[in-house]
């Protein structure tokens, strides 16, 4: 008989760590799989996964998609300026720092409770140039400076939606202040059937951008799921094929709508404003059973 491959965990599996933060209670779940990995859930929702080991490992559906566009934003290992609006367990800047060493990123995280915890369980690289403020993303963005960004993420969720103020024209127009020419945006929006929120979303961003594309599970633009979407806007072309390929190769593909077929899929939704934006729908309680 042959020798059996050993598990990859070996040593004894680590304690979960159950905390209240700001948002609610935060909880660190171990990885069975991997032996320094988490997940990072608020009141029961997931939020990150992160492997301290491998910080490029993303496991998350929606994050894996975020990596795509990380990676093509530039040319391979070059560094980058990027904002990160929502930090979680800082998952993605960790993916930027692994990737693009040198990269000079921005966290903006509103509960500082949480980013304390993150900090002592999970502790960044000493050597990444991640910088956290724990203030309103928003807030946050305005800080940064004119045409500073290459890169702006926005994933933020209180409470499983995404704050009004975060789904406006007015919001975007902070964004492409803090970008410069060339740079890209990116969002991690959620929503279920009918759609309503993602079709206004991409309306809204059509008004401030002149190329935007949609990554999503085919069931989620079907309408038959609630689930995550990631859009991506720029001043410029975007790399469609690659995306796609990348997209499609996903361990759950991932589907890309982009020009016309992005335009009549939003169904003549108008384009948010802060007088009229509302939050993100909350999941139903099914997602996270």
């Amino acid at each position: 008989m042959g020798k059996s491959k050993k598990p990859r965990r070996q040593e004894p599996a680590a304690a979960a760590v159950v905390e209240a933060v700001d948002g609610g209670l935060a909880e660190l779940i171990p990885d069975r799989d991997r032996v320094r990995a988490w997940t990072l859930l608020i009141d029961g929702a997931p939020q990150s996964h992160v492997d301290l080991d491998d910080p490029a490992y993303l496991s998350f559906e929606y994050q894996r998609r975020l990596g795509h566009v990380i990676d093509l934003v530039a040319p391979p290992g070059k560094p980058v300026q990027a904002v990160h609006l929502g930090g979680g367990a800082l998952t993605l800047a960790r993916y930027v720092a692994a990737t693009r060493p040198r990269s000079t990123q921005q966290v903006v995280e509103r509960d500082a409770t949480l980013v304390q915890l993150v900090r002592r369980e999970l502790p960044l690289d000493r050597n990444a140039r991640i910088r956290v403020r724990s203030v309103d993303a928003r807030e946050g963005l305005s800080k940064v400076p004119d045409g500073w960004a290459d890169l702006v993420i926005a994933d933020v969720f209180s409470g499983a939606r995404t704050p009004a103020h975060l789904t406006s024209t007015e919001f975007l127009d902070e964004v492409r202040r803090a970008l410069r020419p060339g740079g890209w945006y990116a969002a991690n929006l959620a929503d279920g059937p009918p759609l309503a929120h993602l079709r206004g979303q991409i309306a809204t961003a059509a008004v401030r951008f002149p190329e935007l594309a949609l990554v999503a599970d085919p069931t989620v633009l079907r309408g038959k799921r609630f689930g995550n979407a990631v859009l991506v806007a720029a001043d410029h072309p975007l790399p469609i094929a690659e995306l796609t390929r990348r997209a499609a190769s996903d361990p759950h593909p991932g589907r890309v709508e982009h020009g016309r077929a992005l335009t009549d899929f939003t169904g003549g939704a108008t384009p948010v404003t802060d007088a009229a934006a509302v939050a993100s729908p909350a999941p139903p309680a099914s997602v996270f059973r």
